[in-house]
């Protein structure tokens, strides 16, 4: 098979149609892939917040010490449980259902409960965190509901402090899961769920075999950005616990602040970046192969 020669007057048009994003290129290289490079790089050095005159190339000895070290591991556990209970789990599936529950549900209802999940979401990070540490809190709302109802109080902050910020995290954060499945939703044809109804299939028989298949790809889509939004949530941690009691609740972004500003530890910090980022495309290839699954 042979290929045809490229004519100068189609590179020229080639050329031509590219000038107008060219701007925008330059800028993505300067300010996008020239810090990344840079990062990169940093992850392979000894680089410090010290003043040192220079650093020198350690190679591989940041990520060799990163996997020797119990406090990485078990930022790296808190990490997977936090994304697992707060995105997988909890924004996803009550982002689901309450899109299906206000399919069926009155205007005025949908309109409520719209705007109070809405409402969680648009708080600044760092508004929401202090909402829901005066929540959680020794002496907060939820001891004070429990002792009204004459149940057993404790201090959520410090006994469990990781379930505390994965619930924290599904409170903001469930808006984008419901609005996301709302709009798949109704793109669902009328007359396949009215048809199943007909053939006498109930509520949950029509979820699992009508509409999961049908949303698949909305599914994939909502898991991949909760994934990678959850994977690097600092600022409500960080508010509610500080990653405590003790590292407790220290996920992989409060343990690379805590290297990097803390500890003057830029060159290791930056290669937890890196493992991060990793951890990211990982999700972010598995959710790729169920979007190009077709239902």
């Amino acid at each position: 098979m042979t290929t045809r020669a490229v004519t100068p007057p189609n590179l020229r048009r080639s050329l031509v149609r590219a000038l107008p994003v060219s701007p925008a290129l330059v800028v993505l290289l300067l300010f996008l892939a020239g810090p990344i490079v840079y990062c990169v790089w940093i992850a392979f050095t000894d680089l410090r917040l010290t003043g040192q005159a220079e650093s020198s190339f350690v190679g591989f000895e940041n990520f060799r010490t990163a996997f020797g070290d119990e406090e990485f591991l078990n930022a790296v556990w808190l990490t997977l449980v936090f994304t697992v209970l707060s995105s997988l789990i909890g924004q996803n599936t009550l982002g689901l259902a309450l899109a299906a529950l206000m399919q069926r549900a009155s205007k005025p209802v949908r309109t409520l409960t719209g705007g109070i999940v809405i409402t969680a979401w648009v708080l600044p990070e760092v508004v929401a965190g202090f909402l829901l540490y005066a929540f959680f809190r020794r002496e907060g709302t939820l001891n004070a509901i429990l002792d009204w109802l004459h149940l057993p109080s404790q201090n959520w902050l410090f006994t469990l402090p990781i379930l505390a910020v994965s619930f924290a995290n599904v409170w903001r954060g469930t808006a984008f899961s419901m609005l996301v499945y709302s709009a798949a939703l109704n793109e669902i044809p009328r007359e396949i769920t009215e048809a199943a109804e007909v053939d006498g299939a109930g509520g949950w028989r029509r979820m699992w075999h009508i509409t999961l298949p049908m949303i698949r790809r909305s599914i994939g889509t909502n898991l991949m950005l909760n994934t990678l939004q959850t994977l690097s949530v600092f600022g409500l941690i960080w508010v509610m616990t500080r990653g405590g009691p003790g590292d407790k609740s220290q996920t992989l972004p409060l343990f690379m602040y805590e290297q990097a500003f803390q500890n003057s530890l830029i060159g290791y910090a930056t290669a937890v970046a890196l493992l991060l980022l990793l951890v990211g495309s990982l999700f972010s290839l598995v959710y790729l192969r169920l979007l190009r699954t077709e239902v």
